[in-house]
């Protein structure tokens, strides 16, 4: 098959293209810039990368032109710019859209949040609600994956828990009562991305998916802590002390310790959809636990933050 794939050279779609790669397929992998935290999806086997974003819809159907699938991963969780919800998760949508129509493509697979939801006060989780809107009424074959937490090599969960531990041994827990997660391993993810663009399964088909194992943060950043061999001090913040953090984090880290949409994610919980959803089959659902091993494939190389986290420090495209 050919398939296409939208915010490849980040986390999710990343992972989804060396899994399809693997199999033979053809791809045409889409995005900004190459994410220089880890460039190898692009040089894959059959792999075409193609630097558009989401503002052009005739670039982007002359990138789609002869596929049979899309994947959209495309997304951000923080605005900076002229990159806001508005214009990647809702306008970027509703191009591709437009582009897939336009190069015949069958089926779109949308990759979404698990709590994405209209007016609830989150310009994030309206906004992916937003395109999941605009999918759903296209008139074309498409899946929407509603994800909780997910984490993998290159993500932003065991990322971001590494290098905090290694900077400082403290983590607060966001709210003096934490809601509980999910973890979900990204492996988990592809296995359903992949069953819907090349198997064709869940047609027109709304799903969430959440990992097999349920735990609160403060216990996950235990378990990495334990995996790393640092010494963690776990102490009770109130949601309003992350706000402010994270406030702090977007305005001087390339990618923050943690973003405001994060934090509000956080606060409530990633266990369950707010929205009806479609069940998922028995031989998708997820299966991996937040295990040492699964902890220690998904680390990164280990190191403090430093200097070249900083924004006035880029060192991967835009």
């Amino acid at each position: 098959m050919r398939i296409a794939i939208t915010g490849a050279s980040g986390f999710v779609g990343g992972h989804l293209a060396r899994q399809l790669a693997s199999e033979g397929h053809e791809l045409f992998l889409l995005a900004r810039g190459v994410d220089r935290r880890d460039p190898s999806a692009i040089h894959l086997p059959r792999a075409h990368f193609v630097q558009v974003g989401l503002s052009d819809p005739a670039a982007l159907a002359q990138a789609f032109a002869g596929c049979d699938a899309v994947a959209h991963c495309a997304g951000i969780n923080r605005e900076i710019g002229r990159q806001t919800f508005q214009r990647v998760h809702i306008e970027g949508t509703r191009n591709l859209v437009e582009a897939v129509r336009g190069a015949g493509v069958r089926k779109i697979a949308l990759m979404s949040f698990l709590r994405a939801r209209p007016n609830c006060g989150s310009a994030y989780h309206e906004s992916k609600w937003a395109a999941e809107e605009i999918i759903r009424n296209c008139g074309l074959d498409y899946t929407i994956v509603k994800a909780g937490m997910v984490y993998g090599r290159g993500d932003h969960m065991l990322d971001h828990l590494s290098h905090s531990l290694h900077t400082l041994p403290l983590f607060a827990t966001v709210g003096v009562k934490e809601k509980p997660i999910r973890p979900l391993a990204v492996e988990d993810l592809v296995h359903i991305l992949r069953a819907a663009l090349v198997d064709g399964r869940l047609t027109r088909r709304t799903v969430s998916v959440t990992g097999a194992e349920q735990l609160n943060l403060s216990q996950a950043a235990r378990r990495v802590a334990g995996v790393i061999g640092k010494p963690i001090v776990i102490l009770p913040a109130p949601v309003w002390f992350h706000c402010i953090l994270a406030q702090c984090f977007e305005w001087t880290m390339q990618i923050p310790l943690v973003a405001k949409a994060q934090v509000r994610i956080l606060a409530e919980g990633v266990t369950e959809p707010v929205t009806p959803c479609h069940p998922l089959p028995p031989d998708l659902m997820p299966t991996r636990r937040f295990t040492e091993e699964q902890i220690r494939q998904g680390l990164p190389e280990p190191g403090p933050f430093g200097v070249r986290d900083l924004r006035h420090c880029a060192f991967y495209g835009k």
